[in-house]
């Protein structure tokens, strides 16, 4: 299934609180056990969007892309540009966590810097999706 999975910025040392105002809606295609499904990307990649919101910026728009090689066999990214990979963004381990509501994830932004991020909602695709630029 598609779903839009939101994330937020969990609790760090600048945000003890952690944030709403920073984070991510991504579109993803997950299997029943709610882990990252290579294979339904593969049919649905034009549909696996992402919206990076951080308060005092604007948004970023682009795409989840999944890639042969990496630690596991496979990476999953957050890309923005699709002619350049400077400004992608690698989840840390994202296809060996099931995306469930209270769980966490990890991103290295493109400056290099990760963050882990609460999984704040997950909900399955409804007729309107992140409109990538």
């Amino acid at each position: 299934m598609l779903a839009r999975i939101t994330l937020h910025l969990a609790r760090s040392r600048e945000f003890p609180n952690g944030s709403n105002r920073h984070g991510y809606e991504i579109i993803a295609p997950l299997d029943a056990n709610g882990h990252l499904d290579a294979n339904l990307w593969r049919q649905e990649r034009a549909q696996c969007q992402v919206r990076r919101f951080w308060a005092g910026e604007p948004d970023k728009r682009g795409r989840l892309v999944h890639r042969a090689g990496g630690p596991r066999g496979s990476t999953w990214f957050l890309d923005y540009n699709l002619d350049t990979d400077a400004d992608d963004e690698a989840g840390y381990r994202l296809g060996d966590h099931a995306f469930v509501e209270g769980e966490y994830v990890s991103i290295m932004d493109d400056d290099e810097v990760m963050h882990t991020f609460r999984i704040a909602s997950v909900r399955p695709l409804g007729s309107s999706a992140v409109q990538a630029s």
